[in-house]
């Protein structure tokens, strides 16, 4: 791996200007993958991602994530714990020419005996067919280890032969508790963060500033950065200092001068509490101060599906369809597919269901992690399987008038488990009544028709 020169003694006061001249956020990279805060699903001890980083066989990946989750971070992570050089790609600004001159570049080290590559690629949705194409080789031949990140969706942006090259990995937004740690770690710190400035922060301005970083931990220590920088040393963060901080520093980077993140907030929120002239008008803020749609619809499909479920299944196939719709149309047309989608999920039944449902079904799975699948419902391929027990006994649902014949699917240790609990509202009241009916059919009563 290429390792970082330490500066001459007699520049060292240029290299520290230099260094204190890059945002905090920059500063507060961590260095090592027990620094990095979030993605335990990823990145835990024992997790596949973390164990084939510290072997040093990474692969060539794809991280999907919203904007702040950790990407770019990770990419470099990645190259220093392995060893390899770390070699960033602009999907925006650069193309197939510097794509080959770096194939070219890690051939020749390779060749010499030197580090492998990590080819990392911001924005990688933004390459077109070609540039997505010549990277196929140096993937396949092991030239270049590929990490490209991207905030679109893989499946919709990357074409196929490239994604079977590599693995996708989805990182999530930030917690609140893991943004307030990396705001609590940049105050204390004195070496890369603002230590020396000897600041008080209130814990209310701190919890805050998670809070409405909306899961982005850039955009959290920029907002830091900018109370730092009115309040001065030994200087008190509070809570009027942080929303003070949060208007002045994102309006330079919000093309309608608003806060994105609380803007968004109020869309999904107006969604959730069933107000249609909130969303509406949230909605229509965004899309006039030039925000991408495509946030607005990623937005929107999470609400489906969390806030919204089964109370009615159509909300999130017209999320998606409208999401496709203004793919097809473009703007302007397309922002009426928008305005239906956000009118229809705001009027309709609300349940969460499905999200406790997952987060149960999470927890028995994490819970009982090696409770066996009963013998009934195995798969029996061979004859060894067929008469050791397995698939015995199970019976065919469709051998029933009904298509129903009660027998257990849940191991042993979870017999009993309701995972799931249908809502009050819309499309669950069916549910609710179809699963009492086979209640009552399991216990052996005469249930009443459907």
């Amino acid at each position: 791996m290429a390792r970082k020169r330490s500066a001459p003694a007699d520049d060292s006061s240029l290299f520290e200007a230099q260094r204190l001249a890059q945002p905090l956020a920059a500063r507060m990279r961590p260095r090592s993958l027990d620094e990095y805060v979030g993605q335990e699903q990823l990145l835990a001890p024992g997790r596949p991602l973390r164990d084939a980083i510290e072997r040093g066989t990474p692969g060539s990946m794809i991280l999907w994530g919203p904007p702040g989750s950790g990407k770019t971070t990770l990419g470099h992570l990645i190259a220093e714990t392995t060893d390899r050089v770390f070699v960033p790609f602009s999907a925006v600004t650069e193309g197939v020419p510097r794509i080959r001159e770096i194939v070219t570049e890690a051939r020749g080290r390779l060749a010499s005996g030197g580090a492998q590559t990590i080819l990392f690629i911001d924005e990688i949705h933004r390459l077109n067919k070609a540039q997505q194409d010549s990277l196929l080789p140096p993937v396949e031949q092991g030239t270049v280890t590929l990490v490209g990140a991207t905030t679109e969706n893989p499946s919709f942006e990357l074409n196929g032969a490239l994604l079977s090259r590599t693995r996708v990995f989805v990182l999530q937004p930030l917690g609140a508790e893991d943004i307030a740690r990396l705001v609590r770690r940049a105050l204390g710190d004195s070496e890369r963060g603002l230590g020396t400035l000897e600041l008080v922060a209130d814990a209310a301005a701190v919890a805050l500033i998670a809070e409405e970083a909306d899961g982005d931990a850039r955009r959290a220590l920029t907002v830091l950065e900018a109370a730092a920088a009115h309040v001065g040393l030994r200087g008190h963060v509070t809570v009027e200092v942080a929303r003070e901080a949060m208007q002045k520093r994102f309006a330079r980077y919000d093309k309608a001068g608003e806060e994105h993140f609380n803007l968004l907030s109020a869309y999904h929120k107006s969604l959730r509490g069933s107000d249609p002239q909130g969303a509406l008008y949230w909605m229509a803020r965004m899309l006039d101060g030039g925000e991408d749609p495509m946030t607005l619809f990623r937005r929107a499909i999470a609400m489906a599906a969390e806030d919204i479920g089964l109370a009615d299944p159509n909300a999130l196939v017209l999320a998606v369809s409208a999401r496709d719709a203004f793919h097809m149309l473009g703007p302007p047309e397309g922002y009426l597919p928008l305005a239906e989608m956000t009118i229809y999920l705001a009027t309709a039944p609300k349940s969460n269901s499905a999200k406790r449902a997952l987060d149960a079904a999470l927890e028995a799975a994490r819970d009982t992690p090696a409770a066996p699948v009963p013998l009934h419902i195995r798969n029996a391929p061979t004859r060894l399987m067929k008469e050791l027990g397995y698939f015995k006994g199970y019976k065919y649902a469709h051998d029933s008038p009904d298509a129903y014949l009660p027998q257990q699917y849940l191991p042993d240790e979870l017999r009993d488990a309701a995972l799931y609990t249908p809502g009050a509202f819309g499309y669950e009241r069916k549910i609710a009544e179809r699963l009492e009916w086979w209640r009552r059919r399991a216990a052996g009563a005469e249930p009443e028709g459907e």
